[in-house]
């Protein structure tokens, strides 16, 4: 019989463990050997604080991140179709959503193999859930255009379906250009357009607040640089 794929999710920064995790967590993560994992340095880390005995010098380590070759992604599946359990472990948040994890996890869905989620943050729902909007009608549209022009186009289209649809939309940018983002929206959308900022959600830094474009406009801006982000618009 195949064995069980978990996915187990991170932190979302410096935590404690206990705050965010239910204790069936530890239970499950300190019997699996074979992990599939962003960076093997930052899940040692993390597989030390759930459990300070752990061996890591006896656990295996598949790396998938953007890197890697699609075409080895199936081979790291060999420890459950021999009847083991394994995990697959993001860098930060859930596994698979807005992350390479999918990846795997789809190919165990087309073997048949049985896949279990397991609790943990998610800065998209955390964020969406403190930002006062839609809860029943939301997009997550991952990552907007780099250039310029086509992230003010992306953003228009966004804020026209926020408001056509009475669609929560949300999305994300690498951390060191938060700041920009931030202007860009204020520069970019109509006053009357709500945005909720939710950045180090879960941490003792966590800042989360919705005001219209209009009240951001007045500043000052919060300082999200190099911090990990949800941005919503509404």
């Amino acid at each position: 019989m195949a064995g069980t794929l978990y996915l187990i999710p991170n932190t979302l920064g410096e935590c404690e463990l206990n705050s965010i995790f239910p204790a069936k967590n530890h239970d499950i993560i300190v019997g699996i050997k074979h992990f599939i994992v962003e960076d093997v340095r930052t899940i040692r880390r993390f597989l030390k604080k759930v459990d300070k005995e752990i061996d890591i010098d006896s656990l295996t380590f598949d790396v998938l991140n953007k890197h890697t070759d699609p075409k080895e992604v199936a081979g790291f599946l060999k420890p459950l179709e021999n009847g083991e359990d394994m995990g697959v472990i993001s860098e930060a948040g859930c596994p698979a959503i807005a992350d390479p994890g999918a990846d795997v996890v789809r190919i165990a869905q087309k073997k048949g193999i049985r896949v279990v989620p397991m609790v943990g943050p998610s800065s998209i729902l955390l964020g969406l859930m403190a930002s006062g909007f839609n809860g029943q009608s939301f997009a997550f549209v991952g990552y907007l255009p780099i250039e310029d022009a086509e992230r003010q186009k992306a953003i228009k289209h966004l804020e026209k379906r926020a408001h056509s649809e009475s669609q929560s939309q949300i999305f994300i940018e690498t951390p060191y250009r938060n700041m920009k983002m931030l202007e860009q929206l204020t520069n970019t959308c109509q006053g009357s357009t709500l945005l909720c900022v939710a950045c180090d959600v879960t941490l003792e830094t966590e800042y989360i607040k919705t005001k219209t474009i209009a009240e951001w406009k007045k500043g000052p801006l919060p300082d999200l640089n190099k911090r990990p982000c949800i941005f919503i618009l509404y």
